[in-house]
């Protein structure tokens, strides 16, 4: 059986990774924003008694770049290793992807055009001959429209006979320009195919509208994610309670000792239950909501919107992105960075990315709000929570930019890069593949990574509330030795260990807080907020107290999760070091100043 490495190259937010997942099967999750595919993907697919080696390049737009993306595209074409380039372009605005077509042509003559998003080009009333294209430019051309499967088995019997021709010296062809290509093989039918991309561009990234605009749109994420988590978690809580139960009554049978029961049920299982039945359902709501954005086409006018505010700051437009992100996961914010081409401003980007809070933190700032803010349970209560939590959230990405500033200006000094910002057509997205991508790609790679971090320091936890010296636990001496600290910044030493113990996951804070208060030997829950009023108030709580833990909660250390991913995407144990103390010496410089102050008025 033959063996044929075809590359796969193209324009960002052409369909090039649909078209690579389409062929091989594979699930590399895409996007409709430039930038998306940042490292090589290979894939594997069997066509009559040949085996393709499908290798997805970077985005680009010219092969004569100093981006670091189209210097590995271009570096891979020039190399030859490719059998076969299929390149991608969009038919919707054809004569910008001409430009590439020319420059690989210009280095190998072996080489298939897939003509993309075919199925958008007539909606807007484009015509793309493809077959006076091929005359044109001396290469076979596919119509195709990716999304949907269509011409896939066309480029795969093209790349077959393509296979079948004796590769020749390539001799270099001189090719009409790109405008008289264009004008020769599309027509339209419409006077203006892009009218309706223009009219909505012109009221979502506008001075007056752009930013209104987007604040409601996350507010509204983050309402429906908090609003939807409530009962999936809720019932997540009951079954694992249920069969919790149930496991320890086999342990029993089985002549288990009882301190091994208490260590993997009350320790190991209760910590991991508990951050998959709080963690869970956010991330599948808030996971394929921000897809949902991100492909219809929102994504980039979002970056274009803020790029001002972070250039500013000595960043780049494309932490907005970053950052958006990582309110769902700082974990993946933080691999989100990889979209930006500059190493001094992703650094930037990863080591800010924790100052925005995490599905993780909501649950914990949505009961202190709605405690000790606006308590009640009326309609106007719920809408100043959401108030109160949009203000909080706006403060996050203000300090997020403060700090951004201040590491441009110091250990990452340097001038902010310029970037063409491509704003992509608008397009209906894909429900069934949103949700479907969105779990694979993200929900379950964040979840498995807390449960494999989680699952020690539940034992960590345990052993600490059940190993007694003298007559209190070490988890009583931890919190006493802490608690001079604590009223330093406005809190308490349980406050403090729980955010310690928390490490491994936000999720988790609360819960030790309770199993501290009420000197509980495992994680304890709580029935409702009227319950957990009154325990934290009856253990000192004010509403000082409230407000520096709203301020912890929203910059303290990154979780184990991030921490790692941090260490992976840097490769440096100093940069995720300072990760880890840059929001930490935030929130307890907020807190210092805060009790001062409170202290100073009272």
């Amino acid at each position: 059986m033959k063996e044929k490495t075809i590359a796969l190259a193209g324009n960002p937010n052409v369909g090039k990774s649909t078209v690579f997942n389409a062929l091989t099967g594979m699930r590399q999750h895409t996007g409709n924003w430039p930038g998306k595919t940042v490292t090589n993907a290979v894939g594997h697919t069997t066509y009559k008694n040949v085996t393709f080696e499908l290798v997805d390049l970077p985005g680009a737009y010219s092969l004569d770049s100093s981006s670091p993306d189209e210097k590995v595209t271009g570096s891979y074409i020039r190399s030859k290793k490719a059998d076969i380039v299929l390149i991608v372009a969009d038919a919707t605005c054809l004569m910008r992807n001409l430009i590439l077509v020319r420059d690989i042509l210009d280095i190998t003559s072996d080489a298939v055009l897939c003509v993309n998003l075919m199925d958008e080009a007539e909606k807007k009333g484009i015509r793309v001959d493809v077959e006076k294209l091929s005359r044109l430019l001396g290469i076979p051309v596919v119509a195709a429209a990716a999304r949907s499967g269509e011409g896939m088995k066309d480029i795969l019997e093209t790349l077959y006979s393509a296979t079948l021709r004796e590769s020749r010296p390539h001799r270099r062809v001189s090719l009409p320009s790109a405008e008289d290509i264009y004008s020769h093989c599309v027509s339209l039918t419409k006077d203006e195919p892009h009218s309706f991309d223009r009219k909505l561009d012109r009221i979502v990234t506008s001075r007056s509208l752009g930013f209104p605009i987007m604040f409601l749109l996350l507010l509204l994420i983050f309402w429906l994610t908090m609003a939807g988590a409530n009962y999936p978690s809720a019932a997540l809580s009951s079954l694992f309670s249920f069969l919790g139960e149930h496991i320890r009554e086999v342990l029993d049978e089985l002549s288990v000792p009882a301190v091994l029961i208490s260590v993997l049920m009350d320790g190991l299982y209760t910590t991991l239950t508990w951050v998959i039945s709080v963690m869970l359902p956010p991330m599948a709501i808030f996971f394929p909501l921000f897809t949902l954005l991100e492909d219809f086409g929102y994504l980039p006018r979002i970056a274009f919107n803020l790029d001002h505010a972070f250039r500013c700051c000595g960043a780049h437009g494309k932490q907005s992105l970053t950052m958006c992100m990582g309110f769902g996961c700082n974990a993946c914010g933080v691999t989100g960075c990889r979209i930006i081409e500059s190493p001094r401003e992703r650094l930037i980007a990863v080591l800010t990315n924790s100052f925005v809070p995490c599905n993780g933190r909501f649950p914990a700032l949505i009961a202190i709000i709605l405690i000790f803010f606006v308590p009640g349970a009326s309609y106007m209560s719920s809408l100043a929570a959401g108030a109160i939590l949009a203000f909080f959230i706006v403060f996050s990405i203000f300090i997020t930019l403060i700090i951004s500033r201040i590491l441009s200006a110091t250990v990452l000094k340097g001038v902010p890069s310029s970037f063409v910002l491509e704003l992509p057509p608008y397009r209906k997205p894909k429900i069934i593949s949103i949700i479907v991508r969105s779990m694979l790609d993200r929900t379950v790679f964040v979840l498995g990574r807390a449960v494999m971090i989680s699952a020690p320091f539940g034992v960590v936890i345990w052993l600490l509330a059940n190993i007694e010296t003298g007559d209190m636990s070490l988890l009583d001496r931890c919190t006493e030795a802490l608690d001079p600290f604590g009223r330093l910044i406005g809190v308490d030493g349980v406050i403090v260990m729980a955010f310690i113990l928390g490490f491994p996951a936000n999720e988790i804070v609360i819960p030790v807080m309770l199993m501290c208060y009420m000197s509980a030997g495992t994680l304890t829950d709580y029935s409702g907020l009227a319950e957990l009023h009154e325990i934290l108030s009856s253990c000192g709580w004010s509403l000082q107290t409230a407000m520096s833990v709203v301020i912890l909660c929203l910059f303290h250390f990154p979780c184990g999760t991030t921490c790692l991913t941090v260490k992976k995407e840097t490769g440096s144990l100093k940069w995720t070091a300072l990760a880890f103390f840059l929001p930490t010496v935030t929130g307890v410089s907020i807190c210092f100043i805060m009790n001062m102050l409170w202290m100073l008025l009272s």
